[in-house]
């Protein structure tokens, strides 16, 4: 039960967060998500100096994946056009250089760790820029919060929706291997709770047609449980429960943000697709 409060008060105060920041301007969605990005790669980066398997600098690092994030808000918003993204390039040369003078006992593995964080954490988080940005009125790139915030709500139907059927009526495991409590029950159990959270957004939102929504929502449950499937495979691999202890009740960052680091990619295809 004190595990329960515990964790109904981080998520209530992480919902209310992740809410205000999107939904406020363009401005709070830069300031959540360089945060995000930030505490994320952190974390990631944390847990593999942990292994001893190599030494990552993590503030350089994690400066390369907050570059990405601002050069992909800058692209997106129309600020500036591709050459910003050089600024992330040559943090990449930098790197690729200073391997040459690091001494790390294994380069290849030491190099393999920092570009895994950057693909899995800060290229997926920058992409959101192009989902927030993708509305265009007189030419000019404009913020629009609603396709980011069904993202995160259809997440987390789908999370709320798995674990409560999975609870209930859970037997047939979906990925035993990776993740034993998962249940194909849970699964479309969150599936349902999804759909019935894009019809929600079909009733409120007119402009997109009620098909899209499902559409939209079908694609966040599957890419967004490989996105949970996937950092279950790296939290066994680096032989860890949960990727922190920073949010009581739910683990780590990661542990939060999982299903969005894939989720991400699904919602951004439809989008160019089907909107753009």
């Amino acid at each position: 039960m004190k595990n329960f409060f515990a964790r109904l008060f981080t998520g209530t105060i992480y919902v209310a967060f992740i809410c205000c920041g999107i939904m406020v301007n363009a401005y709070t969605f830069f300031a959540l998500f360089s945060i995000v990005i930030l505490l994320c790669l952190w974390e990631f980066y944390g847990l593999v100096n942990a292994q001893k398997r190599t030494r990552i600098n993590p503030w350089y690092n994690c400066f390369g994946g907050f570059v990405l994030f601002l050069s992909t808000f800058l692209y997106a918003s129309g600020v500036f056009d591709y050459f910003i993204f050089f600024i992330y390039l040559f943090y990449l040369v930098i790197l690729y250089v200073s391997e040459l003078y690091e001494k790390q006992q294994d380069p290849i593995t030491h190099m393999a760790y920092i570009f895994l964080g950057q693909c899995y954490i800060a290229l997926p988080v920058s992409v959101l820029n192009l989902i927030a940005f993708s509305g265009i009125v007189d030419g000019t790139p404009v913020y629009n919060p609603l396709l980011i915030t069904s993202l995160f709500i259809f997440i987390w139907a789908n999370d709320t929706g798995a674990y409560l059927i999975g609870i209930l009526i859970g037997k047939h495991k979906l990925f035993e291997r990776i993740s034993p409590k998962k249940s194909w029950e849970g699964f479309f159990g969150g599936l349902l709770f999804t759909l019935a959270a894009s019809l929600v957004f079909a009733c409120f939102d007119k402009e997109i047609p009620w098909y899209h929504w499902t559409g939209l929502s079908l694609g966040v449950v599957i890419f967004g449980t490989w996105g949970d499937l996937i950092e279950s495979l790296i939290k066994r691999t680096l032989e860890v429960k949960d990727s922190g202890q920073a949010l009581p009740g739910h683990g780590g960052f990661l542990d939060r943000f999982d299903s969005l680091l894939l989720a991400v990619y699904a919602m951004l295809f439809y989008v160019q697709l089907f909107f753009v």
